[in-house]
């Protein structure tokens, strides 16, 4: 897994330590409901996960949604995935006493162990990869997940004509500033997604895990310009 080169200086933040250390704030204040997002996620992998799960979590730097599965699935075990030193160790400090159920990975999805996984998560994470990449990613993550183990990605997936696109990325700004971002920073973020994220709308997402070989994909999460979805090995 590579990122398109056009994020890089998106993905640069997560190597330079201020940014990292402001980290655990930001997604709360750019991505609505986000709490609750990491909620309906336990919500449907438990839907066909054992009580002893092993989830693979790609994208996990940071430890936000590897903490918050952890506390409410006490015998679940985790492999969380990141190519950022920085972020997964904030990850480790983020879990605390949890990281003794956590195994952490420097690199991509080909760097994970093969499993078989009984679930496996990737959250805030696709959107920086371009079509093929993202189908590349995903159709890795199924090969390391049991048959009929769930799947659940979400990412900033938006309508993509011109005028609607604006008009997102604009509530996406604003949405930010509502939640207390500076507006200088908020509109700085709005305009480097616009430069650097080759994004879709939520039928080209959808059709990227189809076409990776996930079965009964669903939309279950849709805040401003982010959706979810679920779908089953």
């Amino acid at each position: 897994m590579t990122a398109d080169p056009r994020a890089k200086p998106f993905l640069a933040n997560f190597e330079d330590p201020e940014a990292v250390a402001a980290y655990a704030d930001g997604p709360r204040r750019f991505v609505p409901g986000l709490d609750a997002l990491h909620r309906m996620t336990g919500v449907l992998l438990a839907e066909r996960a054992p009580d002893d799960a092993r989830v693979l979590v790609l994208g996990a730097g940071g430890g936000l949604e590897l903490k918050a599965l952890a506390e409410t699935h006490p015998g679940w075990t985790f492999t969380g995935v990141d190519p950022a030193e920085p972020m997964l160790r904030l990850a480790g400090r983020t879990l605390g006493p949890l990281s003794g159920r956590v195994e952490l990975v420097k690199g991509y999805v080909e760097d994970a162990p093969e499993g078989p996984y009984d679930a496996a998560v990737c959250l805030l994470t696709l959107h920086f990869l371009d079509a093929d990449d993202r189908r590349r990613t995903a159709g890795e993550i199924r090969r390391r997940l049991r048959p009929g183990a769930p799947f659940v990605a979400a990412h900033s997936s938006f309508p993509q004509e011109p005028a609607a696109r604006e008009a997102w990325l604009g509530r996406y700004a604003a949405y930010a500033v509502a939640s207390g971002v500076e507006p200088d920073k908020a509109y700085g973020a709005r305009d480097a997604v616009r430069a650097t994220l080759d994004l879709l709308d939520p039928e080209a997402d959808e059709a990227v895990l189809r076409a990776a070989g996930f079965r009964d994909v669903a939309m279950f999460y849709a805040a401003f310009t982010w959706r979810g979805w679920v779908g089953y090995a």
